[in-house]
């Protein structure tokens, strides 16, 4: 199967979370946040939304922030993806 966003909807894959912090601890996969970074999976097509033109300004396998409580969790295949407004994408990773 094969996730196509509509509009301006992006669907990311997140990062894997950091296991061990800084000075060496080992973290419990309860204990570890997820992080705000993710890659890029697939990108609507953009289009008028609200009477405004938008124009996509990610691309896919770019390395991106997004808002905290942003998009709607999806799993499939056994993969977890995240779909979330472009406005919710805060930056691009370089």
């Amino acid at each position: 199967m094969k996730l196509v966003p509509l509009t301006d909807r992006v669907v990311l894959k997140q990062l894997e979370a950091e296991e061990t912090t800084k000075s060496g601890i080992i973290l419990a996969s309860a204990a570890q946040e997820k992080p705000q970074e993710a890659e890029v999976i697939a990108v609507g097509p953009g289009g008028v939304v609200d009477g405004k033109e938008i124009v996509m300004q990610v691309k896919v396998g770019q390395k991106v922030i997004y808002s905290k409580y942003a998009g709607t969790e999806v799993k499939l295949d056994g993969e977890e993806y995240k779909i979330v407004r472009q406005d919710d994408i805060l930056a691009i990773v370089e």
